[in-house]
């Protein structure tokens, strides 16, 4: 799509660092392509110009210059979403935010950093001061904060320390407004669900602030179980063991390591496996508690390993949770180009049921993956169930089956946050919306209930 005002904002904006033009298609993906349909739906859909402000000033007048030519933006972190969070679809400006990558400050107990900022560098820029993120995705390498904030739920930590959308995960959130002149507001506490997971439609975010956690010597560790109902039990066993300080419980059908490269060898064939985080002086009740549903410890690394692994450089020493959340997808799908995925969640005390009967009602077709977590004060489980993909009307079948026996589907083959399931958009969303972005340029084709509310 051409917007008549392009010419004229790359002419306002001609001092700006822009990728290269070869790199318009790069910057222009995430990892959308792990759904079949999404790939159809967004293979090409390319901006047509890649912005990579340096400075706030640059970021204001990219901003205005997009209010008053109209032409769509698309704020970009570290392109690490799977749903085409920074798909620009309806083409024009795509925002690189990576420059960004400044820790404003840092205190006890809380931090605030720039949009940009990796999750591995903010964890490595805190260490010496003996605190850490409480969570971040598997894609900790690449992931920004920001990023995190506008498409990320949980991910690992989450079993300890809960969801981004709980009360007090995020202190703040600083968005600037794409209007002809442009403003900067400050969403504390509860306000700050306006933007969170709003795949960047409801303003700019330039700065987070986030709660922090004291350093733990975590470990990295496998435990292997004769059966995945097994490493079911330990893994909500565990997760409500307040006693254990844990940062990731990942349990994992019996199918899955073999298709995890370098774990299978650590795994008995036919076991089921749970990938799992504790701090050093906790491993040796965590162990006792996984010989009471049968679990035996296949893998341990030591605390100076498990840092290597997060921190170092080599990239043959791969962190655990690089195995767990949608890594497990990205890594059978490298084995199998036949496999996609889908998200469910379980209502409290029907989990271990449904779990149970999802496997046997679908030996072949569903390969299951659970993330043991806390939302709202106690333990719940999600799963990314890996899936052999048939056609759009299978997938669509399976998924109402599912929730017919009791699961909860947020569906990962749309683009769109409306209608997705459990992951739609909050109410205070599309009204915010009117305020930051009140010609409807900011990631537009993602939300009907903005384009029908702006029209």
């Amino acid at each position: 799509m051409t917007y008549p005002g392009l010419k004229d904002l790359e002419t306002d904006l001609a001092d700006i660092p822009k990728a290269n033009p070869s790199l318009l298609r790069a910057k222009s993906r995430d990892y959308y392509w792990f759904s079949p349909i999404l790939k159809r739906e967004l293979d090409g859909k390319n901006a047509d110009l890649v912005l990579i402000p340096e400075t706030r000033e640059q970021l204001v007048r990219i901003a205005s210059a997009c209010a008053r030519h109209k032409v769509p933006v698309t704020v970009r972190g570290g392109g690490t979403g799977n749903y085409g969070q920074a798909v620009p679809v309806q083409g024009g400006v795509v925002l690189d935010m990576t420059r960004f990558d400044r820790v404003v400050h840092a205190a006890p107990g809380v931090g605030r950093f720039e949009a940009g900022a990796r999750l591995l560098e903010i964890d490595r820029a805190l260490r010496d001061q003996g605190w850490e993120l409480r969570f971040f995705p598997s894609t900790r390498r690449h992931a920004t904060i920001a990023g995190f904030i506008a498409g990320g739920a949980g991910g690992i930590g989450s079993c300890t320390w809960g969801q981004l959308a709980d009360p007090g995960a995020v202190i703040a959130i600083q968005v600037l407004t794409v209007e002809e002149n442009p403003r900067l507001i400050e969403l504390r506490n509860r306000d700050a669900l306006k933007v969170l997971h709003a795949y960047g439609m409801n303003g700019i975010i330039t700065e987070v602030e986030m709660p922090l956690a004291p350093c733990q010597p975590w470990i990295d560790t496998i435990v292997t179980f004769p059966d995945l109902m097994s490493a079911s039990e330990f893994g909500y066993a565990l997760a409500a063991a307040e006693g254990i300080a844990k940062k990731l419980i990942s349990i994992h059908d019996e199918r899955i390591p073999p298709m995890m490269d370098q774990l299978a060898a650590h795994v008995p064939s036919g076991q089921a496996m749970a990938i799992v985080m504790v701090a050093e002086p906790q491993f040796e009740a965590m162990a006792a508690l996984a010989g009471d549903f049968g679990g035996t410890i296949s893998f341990r690394r030591t605390v100076a390993e498990t840092d290597d692994a997060a921190f170092g450089t080599n990239a043959e020493v791969t962190p655990l949770y690089e195995y767990t959340w949608n890594h497990t997808t990205l890594r059978a799908m490298r084995v199998d180009r036949g496999f996609t995925y889908l998200q469910v969640r379980y209502p409290a005390h029907e989990e271990l049921r449904i779990i149970k009967s999802l496997k046997d009602k679908y030996p072949d077709e569903l390969i299951l993956h659970l993330e043991f977590q806390r939302r709202f004060g106690r333990v719940f489980v999600s799963s990314l169930p890996l899936v052999r993909y048939r056609d759009p009307a299978r997938l669509q079948a399976l998924m109402d089956e599912i929730e017919a026996m009791g699961g909860q589907i947020s569906n990962p083959h749309t683009y769109r946050l409306d209608g997705a399931g459990w992951k739609r958009t909050d109410a205070p969303q599309p009204e915010f919306k009117r305020v930051a972005d009140p010609h409807n340029l900011m990631n537009p084709g993602k939300m009907l209930e903005a384009t029908t509310a702006l029209a």
